[in-house]
């Protein structure tokens, strides 16, 4: 499986961006999405780390799609 490592700093911003452009979405909205724990991520300390195979499994179930349609009629 593919591991995604991000430290919440400058550097960070990039990842952010990688994965927030891999989900289709903007990196605000992955921040929220982090915030109220509804992406499949785990946080180790000020790092947060993605595994490729649970962001495809999360999107392949339908589930992002319906996190992302919630968004939308708030």
């Amino acid at each position: 499986f593919q591991l995604i490592i991000i430290k919440l700093t400058k550097k960070g911003k990039d990842k952010i961006d990688e994965i927030s452009n891999y989900l289709g979405i903007k990196k605000e909205t992955l921040y929220k999405w982090l915030a109220e724990k509804d992406v499949p991520a785990h946080k180790v300390g000020n790092l947060w780390k993605f595994r490729k195979d649970e962001i495809d499994q999360w999107v392949t179930s339908g589930e992002a799609d319906s996190r992302k349609n919630k968004l939308q009629r708030r």
